[in-house]
């Protein structure tokens, strides 16, 4: 397929705009390490997979042909975002992992990081019309559609990936520097709750 370039350089764009996916990486790898701010990722990367199926499978034009299911689906995911900021700003929900968690106690944090990453981009239907709008521009009529949405769907849970693992770098440098400063690391916790809540008030009041 053609233009798979520009098509992995118009993500690339996409994934370095500010959004809900970028701030929980970042806080989680500050907050918990590569390990869980990686369980997230692959939330994140399941998500977005879901969202490249369900395109291809027409849910993303049933939401543009019906605003009242895209308002339900965006007020779910506003709410989402906004109680999980609400949790980050009352206190570190994170702490667990921090401070070194018990062996019994890491599996159940791992999923719950793989959840948070899964339902934070699965509850927002714009990644989902995000999808139904991109793909399309890099498709030809006259070649297997399925097809051509799968490795299109490749390349975007990749590149996703990609950049999570770059946010996790950064995010993991920020926790290190942050680490000799409770001041800093309250500031941090506000400011990237502050962030969510921002995003899910977007979300809530955006057409």
């Amino acid at each position: 397929m053609e233009h798979l370039g520009l098509f992995a350089a118009a993500l690339a764009i996409a994934y370095l705009v500010p959004g809900p996916d970028m701030v929980l990486v970042l806080q989680t790898a500050s907050r918990q390490g590569r390990g869980l701010a990686l369980a997230t990722a692959c939330g994140l990367g399941v998500a977005r997979g879901a969202h490249v199926a369900l395109a291809a499978v027409g849910l993303a034009a049933l939401l543009k042909a019906s605003p009242l299911l895209f308002d339900i689906m965006r007020g779910v995911g506003a709410a989402y975002l906004v109680w999980l900021g609400i949790r980050l700003a009352r206190a570190d929900m994170w702490a667990d992992a921090a401070s070194g968690a018990t062996q019994a106690g890491l599996p159940r944090s791992y999923r719950v990081a793989f959840l948070r990453g899964l339902v934070t981009n699965i509850a927002n239907p714009k990644a989902l019309l995000f999808c139904s709008v991109l793909l399309p521009q890099f498709m030809h009529a006259d070649a297997g559609m399925a097809l051509q949405f799968a490795l299109l769907g490749i390349v975007l849970v990749g590149v996703g990936l990609l950049f999570d693992l770059f946010y996790t770098s950064v995010g993991m440098a920020l926790g290190r520097w942050m680490a000799c400063s409770p001041r800093l690391q309250r500031f941090q916790r506000w400011l990237f709750a502050t962030l969510l809540m921002g995003f899910g008030t977007k979300l809530a009041v955006s057409g």
